[in-house]
C-alpha cells in the first residue's frame, strides 16, 4: 500500500509524505506504483523548477518507496495549486484501481 499524508496548513501546505508500495504488479509491471510516483516527483519537480516555495527533502528512499517534503514557510499559491492537482490525480488512480492500493490523506 502505498501511504500519501499532506499536511495542510493556515496559508498552504506544510508538509507531504509519500510512502510505500503498491504492489498492483510484480516490480517493473506495477502501474499504480508508476503513476503514483510519476505524479509525486513531478510536483516536487515543478515546485523546484517553476516556483519561489523553499522546501526540505527529509527523507528519500527509492527501495522503501519513500520521499517527505517539508515546507518550513508553507506553500505558495502556484505550489499549492501544483500540490491540489497531484492530489486530484491521485484520487483518479484510487477511482480507477480501488482503494486497496493507495491511502491519500489531508490533515
Amino acid at each position: 500500500m502505498i501511504d500519501i499524508t499532506v499536511m495542510d496548513g493556515d496559508k498552504g501546505y506544510k508538509s507531504l509524505k509519500c510512502a510505500g508500495h503498491a504492489d498492483y504488479d510484480e516490480y517493473g509491471k506495477d502501474v499504480v506504483c508508476s503513476a503514483v510516483s510519476m505524479l509525486v516527483i513531478n510536483t516536487v519537480n515543478g515546485i523546484e523548477e517553476l516556483t519561489d516555495t523553499v522546501f526540505k527533502i527529509t527523507n528519500s528512499n527509492s527501495k522503501d518507496g519513500m520521499l517527505e517534503v517539508v515546507f518550513p514557510n508553507e506553500t505558495g499559491k502556484d505550489a499549492t495549486l501544483l500540490i491540489d492537482s497531484m492530489i486530484l490525480g491521485i484520487k483518479n488512480v484510487i477511482k480507477e484501481y480501488g482503494d486497496g492500493f493507495v491511502s491519500l490523506k489531508i490533515m
